[in-house]
């Protein structure tokens, strides 16, 4: 990590930082900015500056974990004052003029800095973008003063409010970059051109001061406020894309001077905020899922991949084939007839189509992508194979007969792995030898879509063989979390009770259609009854069965999805369920359900003297979610899950929890453990042992304890 000026023959002063991989900008590098800027400043050998990264990249922003830092001890001043003393103080205000040199990536802070200089050249390719508002937080060293005043208000609102980056040449067309160059001529076309500028043969254009690009008052005024009723229609729930664009209407109207002390209010509100807290945790949490204390850190590294099988063409099974194929990873698809593989290999196909029509995948790569998969119908195909990943249905009998084979089939180093849910993987994996090379690989369906892979293990999984599979879904752009073995695992474990709390609540006499509505006005992406529809019912009540099996003391059984089977209401899959669906698959609420809803109530026959109970929104947010809370908590204390933050993430990329709330534990943790403990104890008292908080949860409870630090502390041991 460091920062250097070289003083060249030509008379450009060449600052270059480095701080790999990505050269972020951590507060030792921006004061090391500012000291060899001043001093290229005050050398008279020094004609001008030119700015660049080191490792082919530019940078890729702000250092995040200075963000972290400040949040953990409430210090702001730990921010600094970047936008003022070094972009403007520093660099605009710098007696020689300074070209910024990109190459690979310039984001967040790392355009910020660029924009300061006076013009920027860019190697192809290269991306640039202001992605803050994913983490929380805004554009904090004078992005929303200089991006609007290079690009045009509309675009720069654009590209600051949806985080996507523009390559170097969009950014040549927009004005944010001057030219773009080969990478063997950036460093002389960008000298060339500070010393042009230096020299009076180039305009010194100081990006904060300009006025060409910005729309008139009146003009700029309702374009920010179109993007105002756009961003609180987008995310009700979340202030910080407001403050951005207060930050930048401040500069709009009071000038750039003006704007970036607004931003800079506005910047270190976000970092403190809530949210900013919640994303944060959340950006670490998915870097952190690949760390597992006696595995990882063992010296192991993964073995290459070159041949995986899918047993199984079914959704989930062509799911988890087209993610290999998409990432050129051979597969050998086996079904038990022609009839079934060929709808295996049209589902993968169909996959591919939809990729193809939205614009994600070109023709040659979907050629390409579909070539590396070929169907089977025997064993004896297997020779060759890396990784067998079996997806066939929840029966355990036919699982076990599977693995049987497969110990016959593969070679010694195949990895054998189940893409079970629900089922214990020691009962999977009882009739075959050498189970050290059985593991779970629960893929979230779409299995090519969802970005979560549930890694499990049992404890006779070899080490080798679990960061193999970590390996595996880096390759297939997965984030993998590694769990222990039992029934549903960590992640469906832990979201069993938000079902039953949703039908608990239903036989209590609350309208199940507000419940989802609350849900998704929490920031669920649909509500318990909604997603029920979707999964089907089949699926629900064969998890609800493997659940109820394992957890009899906190499960909840209703008779509402079996009333609607017995009609041959099937949900989103016949068009009829918990709502009606058009040919569009839009779904209505249904005026008929009333009458199973009222048949599963009488059945039930647990409302307080007969009568619904009555509740505010929050609390049916709290009667769903405190129950996940507190299983999160047994699944910690059982350590199925290593730490609180796979369970974060889990939460948020599994089950479309919201990110912005930080995840489960997170979220908890908000609240105050003894806030959920006493709520949970208290209808506890009323509606049983459903309810009945944890002793983990109650232990943090009583010693004022925080669940994440807790256990994570605790995993470390």
């Amino acid at each position: 990590m460091g920062v250097k000026l070289e003083v060249l023959g030509d008379g450009v002063g060449l600052i270059t930082f480095s701080n790999p991989p990505v050269n972020a900008l951590a507060m030792p590098i921006l004061n090391g900015l500012k000291s060899k800027f001043e001093e290229a400043s005050n050398r008279k050998d020094v004609k001008a500056i030119v700015v660049m990264g080191e490792y082919g990249k530019f940078s890729g922003g702000f250092d995040i974990a200075t963000l972290l830092e400040t949040q953990k001890t409430g210090n702001v001043s730990l921010l600094g004052r970047v936008s003022i003393d070094i972009m403007i103080n520093t660099i605009e205000g710098s007696k020689k003029p300074s070209v910024a040199a990109i190459e690979g990536l310039a984001l967040g802070g790392g355009l910020e800095l660029a924009m300061s200089c006076n013009a920027r050249i860019a190697a192809p390719k290269a991306q640039l973008g202001q992605p803050e508002l994913q983490l929380g937080i805004i554009p904090g060293f004078g992005g929303t003063q200089r991006l609007p005043r290079l690009v045009g208000l509309s675009k720069a609102i654009e590209m600051m409010l949806s985080s996507k980056p523009v390559t170097s040449e969009e950014g040549k067309a927009l004005g944010l970059v001057d030219a773009v160059v080969s990478s063997e001529q950036l460093v002389a076309t960008a000298r060339k051109w500070a010393l042009d500028i230096a020299e009076g043969r180039k305009p010194r254009i100081i990006s904060l001061q300009k006025l060409d690009k910005l729309e008139p008052l009146g003009e700029a005024r309702r374009i920010l406020q179109v993007a105002r009723t756009q961003a609180k229609q987008r995310s009700p729930n979340i202030p910080h894309p407001i403050w951005c664009l207060d930050a930048i209407e401040e500069g709009v109207v009071s000038g750039g001077y003006a704007g970036s002390l607004k931003e800079e209010q506005c910047f270190k509100t976000a970092v403190m905020s809530p949210t900013g807290k919640a994303l944060v945790h959340i950006f670490f949490a998915q870097r952190a899922t690949t760390k597992v204390p006696g595995v990882t850190d063992c010296g192991l590294k993964s073995r290459p991949l070159k041949k995986v099988a899918v047993i199984g063409g079914g959704l989930m099974g062509s799911g988890i084939a087209t993610a290999f194929i998409l990432s050129n990873i051979p597969v050998l698809l086996k079904e038990l007839n022609e009839s079934f593989l060929q709808q295996g290999l049209d589902r993968i196909k169909a996959n591919l189509d939809s990729r193809a029509k939205k614009g994600s995948l070109s023709k040659e790569k979907y050629n390409k992508a579909f070539s590396l998969v070929k169907g089977t119908l025997d064993y004896k195909d297997f020779k060759d194979v890396d990784l067998v990943i079996e997806a066939v249905i929840e029966n355990i009998q036919l699982k076990q007969q599977i693995f049987q084979d497969l110990e016959k089939y593969c070679p010694s180093h195949c990895i054998l792995a189940t893409n079970t849910s629900t089922i214990d993987l020691n009962l999977v994996a009882q009739k075959i030898r050498f189970q050290d090379r059985v593991i779970g690989a629960h893929f979230f369906s779409p299995a090519h879509v969802m970005p979560l892979l549930e890694i499990v293990r049992s404890n006779k999984t070899a080490p080798q063989v679990i960061v193999d599979l970590i390996g595996v879904g880096k390759v297939i752009k997965k984030v993998p979390v590694v769990v222990g073995n039992c029934t549903g695992f960590a992640i469906n474990r832990m979201f069993f009770p938000y079902i039953h709390s949703a039908h608990m609540l239903a036989n209590l006499g609350i309208d199940v259609y507000r419940i989802d509505r609350v849900i998704t006005a929490f920031g669920m992406p649909m509500g318990p009854f909604r997603l029920a529809d979707l999964v089907g019912y089949e699926v629900s009540r064969s998890v609800a069965d493997q659940f109820a099996k394992a957890f009899p003391e906190r499960t909840y059984r209703s008779q509402l999805i079996s009333l609607l089977m017995e009609e041959n209401r099937l949900g989103q899959k016949n068009g009829r369920g918990f709502y009606l669906y058009d040919r569009q698959l839009k779904a209505t609420p249904d005026p008929d359900f009333k009458k199973f809803l009222d048949e599963s109530r009488r059945r039930a026959n647990i409302m307080p003297n007969g009568k619904p109970i009555v509740i505010s929104d929050e609390e049916i947010v709290e009667r769903m979610f405190f129950p996940v809370v507190n299983e999160a908590c047994r699944i910690l204390d059982e350590k199925i899950a290593v730490k609180a933050s796979d369970l974060d993430i889990s939460s948020v990329l599994g089950f479309g929890f919201p990110a912005y709330r930080g995840g489960v534990v997170f979220w908890g943790d908000s609240l105050g453990a003894a806030c959920v403990c006493d709520k949970l104890r208290e209808w506890s008292k009323t509606f049983g042992t459903f309810y009945q908080p944890c002793t983990f949860l109650e232990d943090r409870a009583r010693r004022g304890l925080s669940l994440e630090a807790a256990v994570d502390a605790k995993s470390r041991l």
